[in-house]
């Protein structure tokens, strides 16, 4: 960790802090991983794995210095997990229609408009944070479960999920890596019967949520730090494990591994992918393609509208 920090010395001030934020958040949702991972080891309660995919080129048998990193939101699951727990804890109370409404408006505007403004991220962010703060870890891990079977469950990409077992019939190691909470990412991947999860760390203390995170959400450049940390500890050569993703976002964890895959592309990543020669695959059909990443209404009228508007705003952008 130190010699990391060391080697950020040579950037600009604000370059520096968020490449350390990155760093950090790498590193906390490595370590967290392998200790989820660990303690599940002798308890871990799998499904019934898919059939076998007839698809899946790689992986390599045998090869114990190789593992698969899978991003989550419409790579291995439709949608956002971010908000299907949202619809979770707001059917249990933990916050009222306007802030769904909110919350709803940020993901539809993520997903859409193909827009990452960093004030509307650090809003999204800032309003997940308070809705935990004061929360026992425990009782969200408990909370995980239940909206795993209620919203996420029909949800996985068949595919997808077939490439991870193959992985995992080769006798590697499969990782989720994702930007919503760890405890619910490790949830999808102990109920997946994959190895663990790095996701986004939030600070706790005495097992309560403080309302802060440790270093900042697991997304872009993060979750390359924490594939690179993870690989690290666990003594895996990158240039012989694979990645998959959806998001162009995403790019600096597939270039480091020498097996990048994209799955359900965005357009930027189809465009990346074939110019730099990666494997691709789509389980959408064309209907599902147009509408990747819209999230389900839940009968709540203000997730539509703010979709309905967000559509609107990416076809004027064009």
């Amino acid at each position: 960790m130190l010699g990391a920090m060391a080697a950020l010395g040579w950037l600009t001030p604000r370059r520096r802090s968020a490449t350390a934020r990155s760093v950090l958040a790498g590193e906390a949702s490595a370590e967290a991983a392998r200790k989820s991972s660990q303690e599940a080891q002798e308890t871990q309660e799998t499904e019934v794995p898919p059939s076998p995919v007839k698809e899946a080129e790689f992986p390599v048998h045998g090869d114990d210095r190789a593992a698969a990193f899978f991003d989550l939101d419409n790579t291995v699951m439709q949608g956002a997990a971010l908000f299907h727990f949202g619809r979770g804890l707001y059917k249990r109370k933990f916050f009222d229609t306007r802030e769904l409404a909110k919350f709803a408006w940020q993901q539809a505007w993520f997903r859409l408009a193909g827009v990452e403004d960093p004030e509307h991220m650090q809003d999204a962010r800032d309003s997940a944070l308070s809705i935990v703060k004061g929360h026992r870890v425990s009782e969200l891990k408990s909370i995980g479960e239940e909206i795993y079977d209620e919203y996420m469950a029909e949800r996985i990409w068949p595919g997808t999920r077939a490439l991870a077992q193959a992985h995992l019939d080769a006798g590697q190691k499969v990782w989720l890596v994702t930007a919503a909470p760890v405890e619910i990412a490790q949830v999808i991947a102990r109920r997946l019967g994959l190895t663990g999860a790095l996701g986004t760390v939030a600070e706790s203390v005495a097992g309560i949520y403080t309302g802060r995170l440790v270093g900042e959400p697991l997304h872009g450049p993060a979750k390359a730090e924490a594939v690179r940390a993870l690989a690290a500890a666990e003594d895996l050569d990158l240039s012989r494990c694979a990645a998959y993703s959806d998001s162009h976002n995403d790019i600096p964890m597939l270039s480091l591994v020498g097996h990048p895959y994209a799955i359900n592309p965005d357009a930027k990543l189809r465009r990346h992918a074939r110019q730099m020669d990666w494997r691709l695959r789509d389980y959408r059909t064309g209907r599902k393609a147009a509408k990747v990443g819209i999230p389900a209404a839940a009968g709540v009228g203000a997730v539509a509208g703010g979709t309905a508007a967000a559509i609107a705003l990416h076809r004027r952008r064009r």
